[in-house]
């Protein structure tokens, strides 16, 4: 997988990508360029046997501070119907990125969450936060809707129909404290160990049976629009691969053996 990447900051070790954005003096807007450079790097990820796990952190303590005010939200006012179809769209294509990329994705969230970057949150399976940690979904503020990229389908499946209704509403910020209350966090650290615990994280799933994490992601994305039945058929089908993988072989082997099982992804 590339790590050679121009407008974020990318860094693969040991199956590991270690992203984040790299304006820190600006608390890491996005701009035209990454947006959807990073669209593309997550869709090329879909076929990446190098990576295993993602981790998308904060950088100079903060997470992102979303669109560039003059970067993007300026040139918008002067752009067409047409034009501003095909940006919203672009947008909207990095999360499907996101959640199509085929890989567990942690998100590492310390200080300003906010904007596109609540987004890139949101989109991610797992997050861990900062107790200075504050989250946002702006678009009101801005004399937007907050249906911005997925948000009211996405939010309302991870902490509920009122509270994001109230965030997409109101546009406050969700602390550390609501957020794992809620359910948005999985976890809250401190700044220092932020790194090290995503890190953690994901090397503890790096190492299980990631072909079955695939399919585990696939399936928790196409089952929100399959009715139960649908849903526990996909699942036997998903459920029948894994059982031909060789991981599936090495985790009964290893049982037998009273071993720990080594995966290998295939």
């Amino acid at each position: 997988m590339n790590s050679d990447v121009k407008h974020f900051k990318c860094q693969i070790v040991d199956g590991i990508a270690t992203v984040s954005l790299d304006r820190p003096e600006r608390k890491n807007p996005l701009t035209f360029e990454s947006y959807a450079e990073m669209r593309d790097w997550f869709r090329e990820l879909a076929y990446a046997d190098d990576v295993n796990a993602v981790v998308f952190g904060s950088n100079g303590g903060n997470f992102s501070s979303g669109g560039d005010v003059h970067d993007i939200i300026g040139p918008l006012t002067k752009m067409s119907m047409k034009e501003l179809l095909a940006f919203t769209r672009m947008t909207g294509d990095l999360v499907k990125a996101i959640v199509n990329c085929g890989k567990p994705v942690i998100a590492a969230i310390d200080g300003i969450c906010v904007g596109a970057g609540a987004i890139i949150a949101m989109a991610s399976d797992l997050r861990i936060a900062t107790p200075e940690a504050k989250t946002a979904f702006l678009f009101t503020r801005v004399g937007l809707a907050g249906c911005d990229m997925g948000a009211c389908a996405i939010l309302p499946r991870i902490i509920g129909q009122g509270r994001a209704a109230e965030l997409l509403y109101t546009g406050r910020a969700m602390s550390a404290q609501e957020g794992a209350a809620w359910g948005f966090h999985n976890k809250v650290v401190s700044s220092e160990t932020l790194a090290d615990e995503a890190d953690s994280m994901a090397r503890r799933i790096a190492a299980g049976p990631n072909f079955g994490h695939m399919m585990t992601k696939t399936m928790l994305a196409q089952e929100w629009s399959m009715s139960i039945e649908q849903a526990i058929e996909a699942e036997a089908q998903a459920q029948a691969i894994c059982m031909q993988t060789a991981d599936f072989e090495r985790a009964y082997n290893a049982f037998v053996a009273k071993e720990k099982p080594l995966f290998e992804g295939n």
